[in-house]
């Protein structure tokens, strides 16, 4: 009795990574490339879309306090800023009312879109409750190299355009080496910004600035990653 119950257990507890693996090695998803610094988005077995980012500048791993990025599959849980003006300022994933520019001086805070990731491997289960995010950030300078405090910035323009381009429930994969080399979409294949890719399913998307609907939780520390 003992024995096939834990068996029915430990198929529940791997399920989810499972089905995150089978779907990661579809056609379609994000790979983030740490090595790299770059993104790229996946669609019908080729790339649409490629941006530079920035990893963690403590590394890589889960740990609570380690302020490093995670590896590994993700899911997109929560989309926040919808109709945030490009630049805007998120303070607990709110915006603020406030607008900076690329690159304003001696400013850091997250800006103009937040994609939450959650975590779907044991490595990295930590990553939606250590609020691990894809986001701006007017620090555009130095995007190219690791400078966060563990989640994945971009440039204002790019992570508007990817926010549209990435539905809740798509899959991420953050992983330590090279992006894949893989052919570029047909032009009139690649993606608007009105379209979205990898649907699977996950949570609505939180409250927008001036919108209505459920606010996110307030987990973790959100002035910046």
């Amino acid at each position: 009795m003992f024995r096939p119950l834990m068996l029915i257990l430990s198929l529940i507890l791997v399920a989810p990574s499972l089905r995150a693996f089978a779907q990661s090695e579809g056609s379609d998803r994000v790979i983030i490339s740490v090595r790299d610094q770059k993104l790229i988005v996946v669609q019908n077995g080729g790339a649409v879309a490629t941006y530079p980012v920035s990893t963690s500048k403590y590394g890589l791993g889960d740990c609570w306090g380690s302020l490093a990025t995670p590896l590994g599959t993700f899911q997109v849980a929560q989309k926040i800023g919808d109709h945030a003006p490009v630049g805007a300022v998120f303070h607990n994933r709110r915006w603020t009312g406030e607008i900076l520019a690329p690159n304003a001086p001696g400013r850091d805070p997250i800006i103009t879109r937040i994609i939450w990731l959650r975590g779907l491997e044991a490595s990295n289960a930590h990553a939606f409750s250590r609020c691990i995010y894809i986001h701006g950030t007017p620090q555009e300078k130095i995007i190219g190299r690791p400078a966060s405090y563990g989640c994945i910035r971009m440039k204002s323009n790019d992570v508007a355009v990817l926010y549209n381009q990435l539905p809740l429930g798509a899959l991420v994969q953050i992983v330590p080496d090279r992006l894949p080399n893989i052919a570029k979409a047909p032009a009139g294949a690649r993606p608007t910004n009105d379209k979205t890719i990898l649907s699977s399913g996950a949570e609505k998307s939180a409250t927008a600035p001036g919108g209505k609907g459920r606010s996110a939780p307030m987990l973790g520390s959100v002035g910046r990653g």
